[in-house]
């Protein structure tokens, strides 16, 4: 049952007492502040590590990792499953906190509806997709093995970079928000290219795909506009 603030008197204050006023405790600010489909992509994530924890990587990785060797025999099926596997517990809680960093300004922009939560799963999906293919045009027919969300993690900070330069729409493909967090995130790519994975937390287990990386951040500048579009947003 809602209470009209404005009918309560305080004691000798002579006053109404509202939510506006300061001298009243206002609720405490919510501990995560980020759309629910971001929250859910990002513990889905946690949680996925943990029942993967329980079984050997290298069993896991040659499963459910993305290799470009197989993608050229015709099985596709881990440019999905890729997404959801990490080589330890930094690997997964630092894409964790990526997506939930970046991820919260696009799932805001596609909106909390139902509707909304798809086109944000959607975009995810398609931008570590190509992320995947971006890792096999470089390495294509090898039978390296690729896991991570990185590289769809990667993608909402190009869409965010995008709706930043926006002011919260769609801004251009060169607005200043873009060109100076790909530039930054170029450069720390190519950090992490020469230092063979040392760079990062969780880094060590093996080299780091750089290159899903920038192929993920190319392909959520240049498709969050069409996306937009797509799914009846401006």
């Amino acid at each position: 049952m809602t209470k009209d603030y404005s009918d309560i008197i305080s004691p000798g204050a002579g006053r109404s007492q509202t939510p506006d006023d300061p001298t009243q405790p206002r609720p405490p600010e919510p501990l995560v502040n980020a759309p629910w489909p971001v929250v859910v992509l990002t513990v889905g994530i946690i949680v996925a590590y943990l029942v993967q924890s329980r079984f050997p990587l290298e069993g896991v990785s040659a499963l459910l990792g993305f290799s470009p060797a197989e993608l050229l025999q015709g099985h596709p099926a881990g440019l999905l499953s890729s997404l959801f596997v990490h080589g330890n517990w930094a690997h997964a809680l630092m894409n964790a906190a990526f997506i939930l960093a970046f991820g919260a300004p696009v799932a805001r922009f596609f909106g909390p509806r139902a509707g909304g939560a798809v086109d944000f799963f959607l975009f995810y999906t398609f931008c570590g997709v190509l992320a995947c293919l971006g890792f096999a045009a470089l390495h294509w027919g090898q039978e390296t093995s690729l896991i991570g969300a990185s590289g769809a993690a990667s993608g909402l900070m190009g869409a965010a970079a995008r709706l930043i330069g926006g002011n919260g729409r769609v801004g251009p493909v060169f607005s200043r928000a873009v060109v100076g967090m790909g530039v930054g995130w170029l450069i720390i790519n190519i950090i992490m290219a020469f230092a063979g994975g040392l760079a990062v937390p969780g880094g060590g287990l093996g080299a780091v795909g750089w290159e899903a990386h920038l192929a993920g951040f190319a392909a959520g500048v240049l498709l969050i506009g069409p996306f937009a579009w797509a799914v009846g947003r401006r």
